[in-house]
């Protein structure tokens, strides 16, 4: 017995052998570095959580909403009902922002400018990511003289200050209200989405999914709706949330200028109004002001954050 040892010992392959033992599963699995298992979405929000800038523009942004949707609700104010007796009262304890110079609340009508000007905005930049998508979508899958002859009427539209179409289109239908507004915002600020996607549409369209799909027979259109057009959804989402703070001021800037009428009050309107008065009641204007100033640089920092969160690169 004692000699099988030794010559164990003396030959170095048995010694090897003896050095190895049995290792349980357990083990086996503590030894192991693994990532938890995630997705593209996961990662996005992760990112986009650790962005403060971003979280901040989100908060403004989610008490914006709120405000519009429930502040009139439960102020015990309305918005075109007219007190004389409560005329150009600074803030208080009664009225948190004043009233103007009519008597009515002021804190009612900025919610209720803060409800016109985000459906403003969110309705045209959906409108608008719609026609800017599919248009590029089709100009980057079809190429050639069609891609070229679509991007040449991009380039025309262009040429042109959107602003000005909006003000002829705004003068044709002067009585509107907000709807022709969003129907002109969303139809006339398109284009830079629509370049956008053709970019990606053009680097997808030689990718081995698309080509598998052709030759499966898929139709065209299906290959753009359901396989390329999703894989742009980055994109898509950060242009939306890039042309909300674009519409909003465009609206403001319209109803500012007197361009376009409604009967419900916006900031812009209400910009508007208090210019009259801004030596002697200078909060009329400050309000308005500052809650347009305040959701438009939100929504700047939360797209800012959202193109970090999506795109790899950015970060």
């Amino acid at each position: 017995m004692d000699t099988d040892v030794n010559n164990i010992r003396s030959n170095p392959v048995d010694r090897a052998k003896l050095s190895f033992k049995r290792v349980s599963a357990a083990d086996r699995q503590a030894d192991l570095i693994l990532r938890p298992p995630s997705t593209y979405l996961k990662d996005s929000l992760y990112n986009l959580s650790r962005n403060p800038l971003g979280m901040i523009g989100a908060a403004v942004i989610i008490f914006m909403i709120i405000f519009a949707v429930l502040g009139p609700m439960v102020l015990p104010y309305e918005f075109d009902r007219p007190d004389y007796d409560s005329t150009y009262q600074s803030s208080s304890t009664e009225h948190w922002m004043g009233t103007d110079i009519l008597g009515r609340d002021m804190t009612v009508r900025i919610a209720h400018g803060a409800r016109a000007s985000l459906l403003v905005g969110f309705t045209a930049s959906l409108l608008s990511i719609t026609v800017g998508v599919f248009y590029g979508a089709i100009s980057g899958y079809m190429g050639g003289k069609t891609d070229l002859l679509m991007m040449r009427v991009v380039e025309i539209f262009s040429s042109v200050p959107s602003i000005m179409y909006i003000i002829l289109l705004a003068q044709i239908f002067p009585q509107g209200g907000l709807n022709i507004i969003v129907v002109v915002i969303g139809l006339t600020t398109w284009m830079s989405t629509a370049r956008v996607v053709r970019g990606d549409i053009l680097s997808l369209k030689t990718r081995e999914f698309v080509l598998a799909a052709r030759v499966s027979n898929v139709s065209n259109f299906k290959i753009i709706t359901r396989h390329m057009i999703p894989n742009c959804i980055g994109p898509i989402i950060v242009s939306l949330t890039f042309n909300v703070p674009g519409a909003i001021f465009t609206e403001a800037t319209l109803r500012y200028l007197g361009v376009a009428s409604a009967v419900t009050p916006s900031w812009g309107s209400l910009v508007n109004d208090s210019l009259g008065t801004l030596h002697n009641y200078p909060y009329l204007l400050l309000f308005p002001a500052l809650f347009l100033s305040v959701t438009m640089l939100a929504f700047t920092l939360f797209s800012d954050a959202l193109l970090k969160a999506l795109d790899p690169k950015k970060r």
